[in-house]
């Protein structure tokens, strides 16, 4: 099959791709990068003249003035100008319903001509999107990323972004894609949940993570403990660093001849997977039922992982076991979360060892890119 991906924002398309690849077919990547993290892509659209140093006091003033970003347009221009090599392919898969990132009426106008110009489109349920988010301010979850702004209103400013897409504007967005696609696919339990007995929703298939990429390193335990703690500022409270923090300052002071804290915010994506290598313990976010992309890989490493590992993951994977450490918005909770893992160096390297046999058994990038080709292909 010939297929193009649009769109990175957590290295699953790249993980995909290698899966694809391994399996014979021909597959191009076009992407942003997203940003500081700089993902590889095939064809990138990522914005150069919008952010040549040259430019960026002008950009910054001119988005001042009139609330406009120069560098939302380039991603547009330099997609339109790909457009003409886009074509002929089987299948055409969105990271997300703003897989672009360009303005609205240009990315219908693109989005309309990939699908006239290929056969079928399919899109991820695996981050922001329309449907997701307003499931998640209604409150039917315990709790979600969207939580700290329910809790507390003043902290609009900060979920812009994802508020963003709860607007008419984006709704509109919402339906003119799922005009164009055969099916949505949500890649974990936190997109799953809000897409059940939605049309065109298809089962969930789990995060693909190469581990052919990926030296397992069975964890030692030496003087210390080493505990990493990696922050997207932009995430900040979505992913409830806050609490983290919180609950990392108190188990810093009562432990500190035991334990070595690293903290690190906004490094690209090779740098942040080469710093966490000598850690024990991962803190990657609060408000989640399941694994993201990069709690998995760090998993796939060997790490005992605090994440998002809730009761209905342990259901559907069948597990009796911790293969990761469910973390829960509450700091106390998670100091004691933290100090249980402390005193038990036995069980840490119990669970760095069932996380690993997890990743390959569960999110094998072969296994997992033979399922999305079943996956479009089940769909006329």
């Amino acid at each position: 099959m010939r297929i193009l991906l649009i769109g990175e924002y957590s290295r699953l398309h790249n993980s995909l791709k290698e899966g694809l690849l391994a399996l014979g077919h021909h597959v191009v990547l076009v992407s942003s990068g997203d940003l500081f993290k700089n993902y590889p892509s095939d064809s990138s659209i990522r914005p150069r003249f919008s952010n040549h140093k040259l430019m960026m006091p002008f950009r910054k003033i001119f988005f001042r003035i009139f609330r406009y970003d120069c560098a939302t347009t380039e991603k547009g221009l330099r997609f339109y100008f790909k457009l003409k090599k886009l074509h002929d392919f089987d299948v055409v898969q969105l990271i997300n319903e703003y897989a672009i990132e360009t303005h609205l009426p240009f990315e219908k106008y693109l989005l309309k001509k990939t699908k006239k110009n290929n056969k079928k489109m399919f899109v991820l349920a695996c981050g922001d999107d329309f449907l997701t988010n307003t499931y998640y301010l209604s409150g039917k979850m315990r709790y979600s990323i969207l939580s700290p702004y329910l809790n507390d209103k003043t902290k609009h400013k900060t979920y812009q972004y994802s508020l963003k897409y709860t607007t008419k504007s984006f709704k509109k967005l919402h339906d003119f894609v799922f005009e164009q696609i055969a099916g949505v696919i949500p890649t974990d339990l936190d997109y799953a949940i809000p897409y059940q007995g939605v049309a065109k929703a298809l089962s969930m298939i789990p995060n693909p993570v190469n581990l052919d990429k990926i030296n397992y390193q069975p964890l030692k335990i030496g003087k210390k403990i080493i505990i990493f703690h990696g922050v997207n500022t932009m995430n900040y409270y979505k992913k409830g660093n806050d609490l983290i923090d919180a609950a990392l300052a108190i188990i810093q002071q009562k432990y500190a001849a035991k334990i070595q804290v690293i903290r690190a915010e906004n490094l690209p994506y090779k740098d942040y997977i080469k710093l966490y290598d000598s850690a024990h313990i991962i803190m990657d976010q609060v408000y989640a039922f399941d694994q993201g992309y990069n709690a998995l890989e760090a998993m796939a490493k060997g790490k005992v992982v605090c994440t998002g590992a809730e009761v209905e993951f342990e259901k559907y994977y069948g597990l009796k076991e911790k293969v990761a450490i469910n973390l829960r918005p509450d700091v106390n909770e998670i100091v004691q979360t933290l100090e249980a893992l402390l005193a038990n160096p036995a069980e840490l390297i119990a669970i760095g060892e069932r996380a690993r046999l997890f990743i390959a058994q569960h999110h094998n990038y072969k296994k997992i890119a033979s399922r999305y080709i079943a996956s479009w292909k089940s769909v006329d």
